[in-house]
């Protein structure tokens, strides 16, 4: 039962690398070149961009600190 099954996985791992292999260049998932304008951010998103981030860093500060009293401050 189960080489059977392994034998079915097998075959369609190697149709699948056949096909791969077959296509006519790489994969234009893989090598999609960005448009630089289509990422840039305006203003206004640059500006939530750097609150989330401050904000972001404020909880892992808190998140850390209490970690670390936890873990090893009180005994």
């Amino acid at each position: 039962m189960w080489s059977d099954y392994l034998a079915l996985m097998v075959m369609a791992a190697l149709l699948r690398l056949s096909h791969e292999l077959a296509r006519p260049g790489p994969s234009p998932s893989l090598l999609r070149e960005a448009d630089p304008s289509a990422t840039d951010l305006t203003p206004q998103q640059k500006e939530w961009a750097e609150k989330a981030i401050r904000e972001y860093a404020a909880v892992q500060e808190r998140k850390w600190r209490r970690w670390n009293e936890a873990m090893f401050e009180k005994v």
